[in-house]
């Protein structure tokens, strides 16, 4: 299964990332990638660091498992926790790609305080107002359950704090600046990762 995980988690980041990345270049001349933002120990700081160490976390999990270095948690490491791992993985990466191309080339990495981009509101965001953010868990959660060993679970919660920090302390606060009234309604009237749930 760690190979498997190995392989998925490369497609997730040549897709996610990497592919998504080339067709903002192409449709805007940028990359929509803004780094790392925040003084060091701010929390935008932490949750730029939080999501790379648990992305590092993530693949470091079936690597550490091909080498026999870490152990399976035994109670998660069976076929029907392998067969959903996999199931969740493969439909948080379309979910992820989905998400990420309903945003146009409103879609980004990172805040810059000084950019304005339009508010997307239709298709999935119709849904829930963070969905790449809510395809990116079952994702990780496929993967983990894929080679479950505390590298992993500690990679899942880490992304887990991470999305959460991002979210609430940066792109609420910019988004409610930028587009004040506009993003306060849909805010109100639409969950934060799950329909229904965490409306502002």
């Amino acid at each position: 299964m760690a190979t498997l995980a190995l392989v998925l988690y490369g497609v997730y980041l040549l897709l996610a990332f990497g592919l998504r990345t080339l067709i903002q270049l192409r449709r805007t001349g940028s990359t929509g990638f803004h780094g790392l933002g925040g003084r060091p120990g701010s929390a935008e700081w932490i949750a730029g660091v939080g999501f790379g160490l648990a992305l590092l976390l993530g693949v470091a999990a079936p690597v550490l498992d091909l080498l026999g270095w870490v152990e399976p948690i035994g109670s998660l490491d069976t076929s029907a926790a392998h067969l959903l791992g996999a199931v969740l993985a493969l439909f948080g990466i379309a979910a992820t790609l989905y998400a990420q191309l309903a945003m146009g080339t409103s879609w980004r990495i990172g805040v810059d305080p000084e950019e304005r981009t339009a508010l997307v509101t239709a298709g999935p965001f119709a849904l829930v107002r963070n969905p790449i953010f809510a395809a990116m868990l079952p994702t990780a959660l496929g993967l983990t359950l894929l080679v479950p060993s505390w590298v992993a679970i500690a990679g899942l919660a880490g992304l887990l704090v991470a999305l959460e920090l991002q979210v609430r302390v940066v792109e609420e606060p910019y988004l409610l600046q930028t587009h004040g009234s506009t993003y306060a309604d849909y805010a109100a009237r639409v969950g934060r990762f799950v329909p229904r749930l965490g409306k502002l």
